[in-house]
C-alpha cells in the first residue's frame, strides 16, 4: 500500500489510494524493472528486454543480478560484440578483472569497436591502470 506521506500533490483526492497513486509514487526505474521482470516471465529469451533489464538492476545497484542477465543474454547471442562488452562492463564493476579483460578482449574480436566510448566509460574505470586493459586498447586503435 501506498506510503500517504509521500502522495504527490498532483493526483486528484479521489484517485489517491489507486493503481494511479501508487504508480505516481513509484521511480521510473522502479516501474522499469517491474515491467521487464513482468516481460521476462512470459518471454525469457527477449534479448532487448534482457538487455535492457540488466542496464536497470546495475543502476540500481544490484551488480549481481544485472552480471547474471548478462550472462544468460551472451549465451542467447554469443556472437553480439554488444553483449560482451556489457559483461565486460559488469565484471569491471565487480572488481574481477580477469574476467572484464577476458571479455572485453571478445567483445572487440567481434568487432566492438567504439574505442573512444571504451576510454571514458564509467564501467570501465577499475580497469583504466591495467596494463592488459592498456594493451587491449593500443593493439586495436593501432589496427
Amino acid at each position: 500500500m501506498p506510503n500517504p506521506s509521500k502522495r504527490p500533490q498532483s493526483i486528484p483526492e479521489a484517485a489517491r489510494g489507486s493503481v494511479l497513486a501508487m504508480l505516481a509514487e513509484r521511480s521510473q526505474l522502479d516501474f522499469e524493472l517491474a515491467f521487464f521482470a513482468d516481460l521476462l516471465r512470459r518471454i525469457p529469451d527477449y534479448s532487448d528486454a534482457l538487455r535492457a533489464q540488466a542496464g536497470n538492476l546495475t543502476t540500481k545497484g544490484l551488480l549481481k543480478e544485472g552480471l547474471l542477465i548478462d550472462q544468460v543474454l551472451v549465451k542467447l547471442r554469443p556472437d553480439d560484440p554488444d553483449a560482451h562488452y556489457n559483461l565486460a562492463c559488469r565484471y569491471a564493476l565487480m572488481l574481477q578483472p580477469d574476467l572484464a579483460i577476458e571479455t572485453l578482449r571478445q567483445a572487440v574480436t567481434l568487432g566492438y569497436n567504439d574505442f573512444r566510448y571504451m576510454i571514458q566509460d564509467r564501467d570501465l574505470a577499475s580497469l583504466r591502470k591495467d596494463q592488459r586493459f592498456c594493451d587491449l586498447l593500443r593493439e586495436y586503435v593501432e589496427r
